[in-house]
Protein backbone atom coordinates (compact mmCIF):
# COMPACT_ATOMS: atom_id res chain seq x y z
CA UNK A 1 0.00 0.00 0.00
CA UNK A 2 1.27 3.29 -1.10
CA UNK A 3 1.40 6.66 1.82
CA UNK A 4 -0.32 9.66 1.23
CA UNK A 5 0.83 12.30 2.83
CA UNK A 6 -2.59 13.85 5.63
CA UNK A 7 -3.17 17.24 3.90
CA UNK A 8 -3.08 15.81 0.04
CA UNK A 9 -5.16 13.10 1.58
CA UNK A 10 -7.25 15.42 2.67
CA UNK A 11 -7.74 17.67 0.02
CA UNK A 12 -8.57 15.01 -2.24
CA UNK A 13 -11.05 13.89 -0.06
CA UNK A 14 -12.42 16.98 1.75
CA UNK A 15 -11.05 20.17 -0.07
CA UNK A 16 -11.98 19.69 -3.21
CA UNK A 17 -15.87 19.01 -2.79
CA UNK A 18 -15.89 22.01 0.28
CA UNK A 19 -14.63 24.29 -2.25
CA UNK A 20 -16.53 23.61 -4.69
CA UNK A 21 -19.43 24.21 -2.86
CA UNK A 22 -18.51 27.75 -1.64
CA UNK A 23 -17.02 28.88 -4.83
CA UNK A 24 -19.56 26.80 -7.36
CA UNK A 25 -16.72 25.79 -9.02
CA UNK A 26 -18.69 23.81 -12.07
CA UNK A 27 -15.31 21.69 -12.64
CA UNK A 28 -12.64 19.54 -10.21
CA UNK A 29 -9.93 21.12 -12.23
CA UNK A 30 -11.20 24.80 -11.02
CA UNK A 31 -10.52 24.32 -7.63
CA UNK A 32 -7.13 26.11 -6.45
CA UNK A 33 -4.21 24.07 -5.69
CA UNK A 34 -1.07 24.78 -3.80
CA UNK A 35 1.71 24.18 -6.19
CA UNK A 36 4.65 25.21 -3.90
CA UNK A 37 6.53 26.28 -0.64
CA UNK A 38 9.61 28.33 -0.17
CA UNK A 39 11.40 28.57 2.69
CA UNK A 40 13.88 30.82 3.15
CA UNK A 41 16.38 33.01 4.94
CA UNK A 42 18.29 36.35 4.67
CA UNK A 43 21.20 36.49 6.03
CA UNK A 44 22.69 40.24 6.52
CA UNK A 45 25.37 39.07 8.98
CA UNK A 46 26.57 36.66 6.10
CA UNK A 47 28.92 39.67 4.56
CA UNK A 48 31.17 39.48 7.60
CA UNK A 49 30.95 35.92 8.60
CA UNK A 50 30.51 33.09 5.93
CA UNK A 51 29.64 30.38 8.23
CA UNK A 52 26.55 32.03 8.87
CA UNK A 53 25.00 30.42 5.33
CA UNK A 54 26.91 27.25 5.99
CA UNK A 55 24.38 27.16 9.60
CA UNK A 56 21.43 28.57 7.81
CA UNK A 57 21.38 25.90 5.09
CA UNK A 58 22.43 23.30 7.56
CA UNK A 59 18.78 24.09 9.62
CA UNK A 60 16.63 24.59 6.46
CA UNK A 61 17.75 21.60 5.42
CA UNK A 62 16.29 19.83 8.94
CA UNK A 63 13.43 21.70 8.98
CA UNK A 64 12.23 21.13 5.41
CA UNK A 65 13.84 17.67 4.59
CA UNK A 66 15.41 18.83 1.93
CA UNK A 67 18.81 19.99 0.99
CA UNK A 68 18.70 24.33 1.17
CA UNK A 69 20.92 26.03 -0.91
CA UNK A 70 22.65 29.55 -0.49
CA UNK A 71 21.63 32.21 -2.03
CA UNK A 72 24.04 35.13 -3.48
CA UNK A 73 23.81 38.88 -3.94
CA UNK A 74 22.72 39.60 -7.81
CA UNK A 75 24.47 43.34 -7.81
CA UNK A 76 26.61 45.59 -5.91
CA UNK A 77 25.04 47.41 -2.49
CA UNK A 78 27.30 50.39 -1.52
CA UNK A 79 24.57 50.54 1.95
CA UNK A 80 24.75 47.06 2.81
CA UNK A 81 28.38 46.82 2.25
CA UNK A 82 27.58 44.36 -0.71
CA UNK A 83 29.33 43.03 -3.67
CA UNK A 84 28.30 40.86 -6.49
CA UNK A 85 28.51 37.38 -5.84
CA UNK A 86 28.45 37.62 -1.92
CA UNK A 87 26.21 34.96 0.14
CA UNK A 88 23.09 36.84 1.34
CA UNK A 89 20.71 33.72 2.49
CA UNK A 90 19.44 30.43 1.98
CA UNK A 91 16.28 28.58 0.58
CA UNK A 92 14.87 25.81 -0.17
CA UNK A 93 11.52 24.74 -2.32
CA UNK A 94 9.14 22.27 -1.80
CA UNK A 95 6.84 19.87 -3.97
CA UNK A 96 4.40 17.37 -3.88
CA UNK A 97 4.90 15.00 -0.91
CA UNK A 98 7.60 17.12 0.88
CA UNK A 99 5.52 20.61 0.26
CA UNK A 100 2.41 18.24 2.01
CA UNK A 101 4.41 16.99 4.57
CA UNK A 102 6.36 20.57 5.88
CA UNK A 103 2.59 22.11 5.90
CA UNK A 104 1.51 19.19 8.06
CA UNK A 105 4.17 19.84 10.43
CA UNK A 106 4.07 23.67 10.48
CA UNK A 107 0.42 23.39 10.71
CA UNK A 108 0.30 20.48 14.17
CA UNK A 109 4.09 20.77 15.61
CA UNK A 110 5.54 24.69 14.82
CA UNK A 111 3.29 27.20 14.74
CA UNK A 112 1.40 26.18 18.12
CA UNK A 113 4.89 26.46 19.64
CA UNK A 114 5.14 30.37 19.37
CA UNK A 115 5.14 31.90 22.51
CA UNK A 116 1.57 33.91 22.95
CA UNK A 117 0.20 32.52 19.65
CA UNK A 118 -3.65 33.84 19.10
CA UNK A 119 -3.00 32.44 14.93
CA UNK A 120 -1.76 33.91 11.75
CA UNK A 121 -2.18 37.42 10.25
CA UNK A 122 -4.37 37.30 7.21
CA UNK A 123 -3.06 40.06 5.94
CA UNK A 124 0.15 38.64 3.78
CA UNK A 125 -1.65 38.04 0.41
CA UNK A 126 -0.12 39.43 -2.66
CA UNK A 127 -3.31 39.65 -4.78
CA UNK A 128 -2.41 37.05 -6.78
CA UNK A 129 -3.81 34.22 -4.31
CA UNK A 130 0.18 33.72 -3.01
CA UNK A 131 0.36 33.81 0.84
CA UNK A 132 3.97 35.19 2.74
CA UNK A 133 3.83 33.90 6.46
CA UNK A 134 6.97 35.54 8.44
CA UNK A 135 8.74 33.66 11.64
CA UNK A 136 10.54 35.23 14.18
CA UNK A 137 12.57 32.45 15.64
CA UNK A 138 13.45 28.95 13.44
CA UNK A 139 13.54 27.35 17.30
CA UNK A 140 9.65 26.77 17.10
CA UNK A 141 10.58 23.89 14.98
CA UNK A 142 10.63 20.77 16.99
CA UNK A 143 13.45 19.41 14.56
CA UNK A 144 16.05 22.10 15.75
CA UNK A 145 18.25 21.44 18.16
CA UNK A 146 17.96 24.69 20.76
CA UNK A 147 22.10 23.47 22.25
CA UNK A 148 23.41 23.76 18.54
CA UNK A 149 21.58 27.15 17.34
CA UNK A 150 23.99 29.49 16.72
CA UNK A 151 21.93 32.68 16.67
CA UNK A 152 18.13 33.04 16.53
CA UNK A 153 17.19 33.90 12.75
CA UNK A 154 13.73 34.41 11.29
CA UNK A 155 12.58 32.83 8.10
CA UNK A 156 9.78 33.72 5.17
CA UNK A 157 7.62 31.43 4.49
CA UNK A 158 5.64 31.86 0.90
CA UNK A 159 2.18 29.33 0.18
CA UNK A 160 1.93 29.49 -4.16
CA UNK A 161 -1.38 28.65 -4.85
CA UNK A 162 -3.24 28.41 -8.38
CA UNK A 163 -6.09 30.73 -6.75
CA UNK A 164 -6.46 33.87 -8.69
CA UNK A 165 -8.10 35.61 -5.63
CA UNK A 166 -7.30 36.49 -2.46
CA UNK A 167 -10.23 34.87 -0.57
CA UNK A 168 -9.73 31.79 -2.74
CA UNK A 169 -5.99 30.96 -1.01
CA UNK A 170 -7.20 31.87 2.36
CA UNK A 171 -10.14 29.42 1.82
CA UNK A 172 -8.00 26.92 0.30
CA UNK A 173 -5.13 27.49 3.02
CA UNK A 174 -7.93 27.61 6.06
CA UNK A 175 -9.10 24.24 4.86
CA UNK A 176 -5.82 23.35 5.18
CA UNK A 177 -5.86 24.04 8.96
CA UNK A 178 -3.61 27.80 8.49
CA UNK A 179 -4.99 29.17 12.53
CA UNK A 180 -6.00 32.76 10.68
CA UNK A 181 -6.72 35.56 13.45
CA UNK A 182 -10.26 36.08 13.54
CA UNK A 183 -10.79 40.00 12.87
Amino acid sequence: MEYIVRPKQQYKEKIVPAMMEEFGYKSVMQVPKLLKIVVSQGLGAASADKKIVDYAIEELTAITGQKAVGTISKKDEAAFKLRKGMPIGARVTLRANQMYEFLDRLNSSALPRIRDFNGIKADGFDGRGNYNLGITEQIIFPEIVIDKVKKIQGMDITFVTSAKTDKEAKSLLTHFGMPFKKN
